[in-house]
């Protein structure tokens, strides 16, 4: 406040009469030397900045300020002389004298707060930093005072030292009070030159004063060897690593030396850049220590250009993020200048090359010196009198010898002239980031689009999936603006940084990108607290080149340092080093696994495999041993170690397979004392073990196997939880694992595959044949369901998992070639339940010249055939509401060898809402039923989508025996033929057991025109926002209009057959359901 207020009075009342205004008489009651000068200015905004960098020093000088102001009022008080120095009541009556007294009070309270607070400014001074500033104060003091004596000699004939140094004092005080006192003839540019002289001199004082050299953290060779070491080890997930090895910044390593934050110190900010380099657990480490780094000295931490992931790890540690812009990314598999959106990408490249340019690739190691040198050459000479810009993503370093994998790729005209190159760094191994891009004023058009297509032909060859491009500033303001209803400020926004752009070139460079069509990642700037911000935006830009480097401003790093020949050997060794050695990748090992570890170490120094090839005779797993096994004469099983216990000279095993488990005995007098000792060191709970043996008995009478000999078939590393192993999440991501604890759950796996066979066994011998259709589709259809995306590198073009094969199994009946099925895997984006899994089987059956009749006989003899592949018998489990997918303990069966009933929908759903309901039933009645039954209702929801949402929160879920649901909507069905003898229904069916739709069955529609009308409606509900919406597929439609013979269709989900026969849950019935990944 002081400083603005210095400033205001400074620019606007320079000349005014020199009674003190009321600011002044407020600031002066405060001891706060507020005055029209600019020397007040600049000492204000130096104490205000240094105030904000916690530096101790600034705290001393307020508390001089108070002190000084106190002396000058006690001198005041007590008449001892008259003030040299004007104070704002310079008239002592008693009023001027209890303002003293006051003054005198916060004088007193001011110093004894200072002191208290002290500890809250802990930014310490440099050693050497006096004595520079104490050098830059009597150097500029000097010049000051030889410039004013000589002004004043021009002036005035009489000048005298007296008169020379009170101007000079008039100077740093207020210089108006001179020019109504005796050198009111004297110009004011003498004493505003003075003052300004002297302002000069404070800031070079107060800039070495903040800025002298430090040592400890600066570029050295071994440092930047440990940089790289962390770029190849981490280094894959920041485009702008790379930029870390710049030798004009500081750098701080994390307390475990896994991760490092680089920085450079500019005019009293710390302006860190990109992400920290290295693991990121120890990220908060290295920026914790970089902080401290900043709070000791003063600095304002500030960090440029970091990506999402760097700026959350800020954030953790404080700070403010800001978005700053967007950098450009491409997929040179995506890249593709054939699609119509980069036609003037291809056509400024055409144009370029009809001009006869070449464009060629090579890393800088493969180039010959005086090639490397031409290119860097002319890229100097391009560049002009622009300067250079770039600190947190650019380079700035040539011709190095550690630099051997940017990559250049040049343009040359048909005489060899070169016009145009780009310069990229490495981005981990699998990426490249730009780092120059410069052409010749006389280079054809195209040359940029030219050199940026052929590198994305290029670089797949090098194995390079990331190219960087340009980071572009306030990316957002100007693509908002372009938008079709922009606000006001959003344009105005646009238009102000368009006026900026002639400097920056802020727009033009988002525009040369964009059409490159790149996925934009966000960047963002950190900073500490909204105070700090101007300085670190100020800082920010001098350091990118945006704006110039403030005077004095310190640049920590000399950048001119050169690695050794020794440490250039350990670059070359860390670009063929894999990206982290094989024993580091994985999760921490506990103390059991690293035992576990060790012992398979013993076994591989004795010349014993852990995992050895199969041997003869084959080994018996316990889960086949007949019960008469302890009458056999000699045994080979083969199990699971589920326990040991040790009784000296007899050792006591019990081995496990599939549910079934027997009891080992070694006894020393078979074995040997010795051998006893080494299986107890060598055999731990879940070892896959191979044991020969004798059926016999413990000395209790136990059944045992009696040892003879045993074979480690395979080392377990970690145990195997079989007395507590009951997580639901961890069960999931250790399937394998669940299934040795849980045998009854790969009991379910051979249930499932026993339904699989009695399902297709059925099929085949109702004479349908078994096809296959393409799971990879260019277009979604054949159901309502959000599909999984994915990309085609080869074609270029977008593909999705089929949700459904319907489609093309109709383009095979057109063919001729019913009665078919098909047993597979479809696709649906939604998630993972009780019932529902993103990945499950299904089956879909088809045969012409039926109709939904004929598959409903089918559906129940298939239903009865699984169940007596089962049971023996064609009988379902019927849990209560309380037993559902809880197992078939204590749940009663239901023979359905008969007729199952068959319930039209409308019928269903009136009893179920106590009134009778037609398909032209009012809409707001429909309306008021999902309301009174808290059903969401969706606005491109018609009555027959309400009836629907009705029967399947109200009918489905409480029915539990067999019942087909006749005749639904034909607003929900767009594959299906209209009924034939009510309008608005169409013939479809829903099988319901036990609470979950099961099958559901088709007259199918075979009239192309209604079918076409039907899809060109689902697409206009696509491109309305309903992303399960089924799209327009034109081939499906031309093969539909060649003539598809009357055909009755049936889906059924083989998952949901084998979970109403086993009444469990989804998760239980597949081999590996969804789990989240972890993160």
């Amino acid at each position: 406040m002081a400083t603005v207020t210095s400033l205001f009075m400074t620019l606007l009342l320079r000349g005014a009469a020199r009674q003190p205004t009321l600011v002044e008489n407020l600031f002066g009651l405060l001891n706060v030397p507020v005055a029209r000068s600019w020397v007040s200015v600049v000492v204000l905004a130096l104490v205000t900045r240094a105030l904000l960098g916690r530096k101790r020093f600034a705290l001393w000088l307020v508390a001089i300020f108070q002190a000084y102001a106190a002396f000058l009022g006690i001198i005041a008080l007590l008449h001892f002389a008259r003030m040299p120095i004007p104070v704002p009541w310079a008239a002592h009556d008693d009023l001027g004298r209890v303002l003293d007294i006051v003054s005198l009070g916060i004088s007193a309270i001011a110093l004894w707060w200072l002191w208290h607070i002290r500890s809250a400014f802990p930014g310490r001074l440099v050693p050497g930093s006096w004595l520079r500033a104490i050098a830059a104060l009597v150097v500029g003091g000097g010049v000051t005072l030889a410039v004013t004596w000589a002004c004043l000699e021009i002036v005035h004939k009489e000048v005298t030292p007296r008169g020379v140094v009170v101007a000079v004092l008039a100077a740093l005080g207020d210089p108006d009070s001179v020019r109504h006192g005796r050198f009111a003839a004297v110009p004011g540019w003498v004493l505003d030159a003075t003052a300004i002289l002297l302002s000069l001199t404070i800031i070079a004082a107060v800039a070495l004063f903040l800025g002298a050299a430090r040592h400890r953290t600066r570029w050295s060779g071994d440092r930047e060897v440990e940089i790289r070491r962390l770029l190849a080890a981490y280094g894959e997930n920041d485009s702008l690593g790379y930029f870390a090895t710049r030798r004009d910044k500081d750098s701080l390593f994390a307390a475990d030396g896994e991760a490092v934050v680089l920085y450079r110190v500019m005019a009293g900010v710390s302006l860190a850049s990109g992400d920290p380099i290295g693991r990121r657990e120890s990220w908060p480490s290295a920026i914790a220590l970089w902080l401290a780094e900043a709070r000791e000295y003063g600095w304002l931490p500030t960090v440029l250009s970091v990506s999402e992931e760097g700026a959350k790890a800020y954030a953790a540690a404080g700070f403010s993020v800001i978005a700053m812009g967007d950098e450009a990314i491409l997929d040179p598999a995506r890249f593709d200048l054939r699609r119509a959106s980069m036609t003037p990408v291809r056509h400024a490249a055409q144009r370029a090359a009809r001009a006869g340019l070449t464009v060629t690739t090579h890393r800088q190691g493969d180039l010959a010196p005086e090639v490397l040198h031409e290119i860097l050459e002319r890229a100097e000479v391009w560049r002009g009198d622009e300067p250079e810009r770039g600190f947190s993503m650019a380079l700035n370093r040539e011709a190095d010898p550690a630099d051997a994998r940017i990559l250049f790729a040049t343009a040359r005209e048909p005489q060899g002239s070169l016009v145009g190159l780009l310069s990229f760094v490495p981005w981990g191994r699998a990426g490249i980031s730009l780092d120059l891009m410069r052409r010749s004023p006389e280079a054809p058009n195209g040359v940029t689009e030219l050199l940026v297509a052929r590198v994305m032909e290029d670089v797949s060859g090098l194995g390079i999936r990331r190219v960087s491009l340009n980071f572009c500033m306030f990316r957002a303001i100007f693509e908002d603006a372009t938008r079709v209803g922009a606000g006001g400020i959003t344009r105005f926004n646009a238009s102000v940084l368009g006026f900026f752009d002639r400097f920056w070139q802020l727009e033009r460079l988002y525009r040369s990108n964009a059409k490159f069509e790149p996925a934009w990642f966000p960047r963002f700037l950190c900073y500490q607290d909204a105070m700090s911000l101007p300085h670190a935006g100020i800082a920010s830009a001098s350091a990118e080149g945006f704006l110039p480097a403030p005077p004095f401003a310190r640049f920590s790093g000399a950048g001119g340092g050169m690695l050794s020949a020794s440490e250039l050997a350990q670059v070359r060794a860390l670009a063929t080093t894999p990206a982290a050695a094989a024993g580091a990748i994985g999760p921490r090992r506990g103390d059991q696994t690293r035992h576990r570890y060790a012992v398979l170490a013993d076994l591989e120094r004795d010349g014993i495999s852990g995992y050895p090839a199969a041997e003869e005779p084959r080994p018996t797993p316990l889960g086949e041993l007949p019960a008469t096994w302890s009458e056999a004469t000699e045994l080979v099983v083969v199990g699971r170690v589920r326990r040991v216990r040790d009784h000296g000279g007899v050792l006591f095993v019990v081995l496990t397979d599939g549910g079934r488990s027997i009891q080992l005995l070694l006894d020393a007098a078979t074995l040997g004392r010795a051998a006893l000792r080494r299986f107890a060191h060598l055999i731990s709970g879940g070892d896959l073990l191979r044991v020969t043996g004798r059926p016999g008995r413990s000395r209790t009478g136990t059944p045992s196997l009696l040892v003879d000999e045993w074979t480690i078939e395979a080392k377990a590393l970690h145990p195997i939880p079989f007395e507590a192993f009951e997580d639901p999440e961890t069960r999931l991501r250790q399937r394998s694992v669940d299934l040795i604890v849980h045998p009854e759950q790969a009991d379910l796996l051979r249930q499932r595959s026993a339904v699989v066979r009695a399902v297709r066994a059925s099929l085949d011998s109702a004479g349908y044949l078994e096809v296959e259709t393409p799971m990879l589709q260019s277009v979604h259809g054949g159901a309502t369901a959000r599909p999984f995306q994915t990309f085609s590198n080869a074609y270029g073009v977008d593909l999705s998992l089929r949700i459904a094969p319907e489609l093309y199994l109709k383009r095979l009946l057109v063919g001729g070639l019913g009665p078919i099925y098909e047993l597979g895997r479809n696709f649906r984006n939604e998630g993972a339940d009780a019932t529902h899994n993103p990945e499950f089987t299904s089956l879909e059956v088809y045969r012409p010249h039926a109709d939904y009749v004929t598959m409903r006989h089918l559906t129940e003899d298939l239903i009865r055939s699984a169940a007596s592949s089962l049971y023996g018998a064609p009988r379902l489990p019927m849990p209560t509401p309380a037993q559902v997918r809880g197992g078939l303990a204590g749940v009663d069966f239901v023979d359905v060898s008969g007729e199952w009933a068959c319930v039209p929908v409308l019928t269903a759903v009136s009893e179920a809402v106590g009134r009778p309901i037609t398909i032209d039933t009012d809409m707001d009645i429909l309306l008021d039923l999902a309301r009174t039954h808290h059903i969401p209702v969706r606005d491109a929801m018609g009555p027959g989508a309400l009836i629907e949402e009705l029967y399947a929160e109200l009918v489905e879920p409480h029915t539990t025996t067999p019942t087909f649901y006749l005749d639904f909507p034909q607003e929900t069905s767009p594959l299906t033929r209209p009924h034939r003898t009510s309008p608005g229904l169409v013939e479809r069916w829903d099988l319901v057991i036990a609470g979950m739709e099961v099958a559901t069955a088709y007259t199918e529609l075979t009239d192309p025109v209604d079918q076409r009308q039907r899809l060109t409606e689902q697409s206009f509900n696509g491109a309305g926002g309903d992303v399960e919406a089924m799209e327009v597929d034109e081939d499906f439609l031309v093969a539909m209009e060649s003539g598809m013979p009357p055909t009755g269709g049936m889906g059924m989900g083989i998952d949901r057959l084998v979970m109403l026969l086993t009444n469990t849950s989804i998760r239980g019935v597949l081999s590996f359901p969804f789990v989240r990944p972890r993160v």
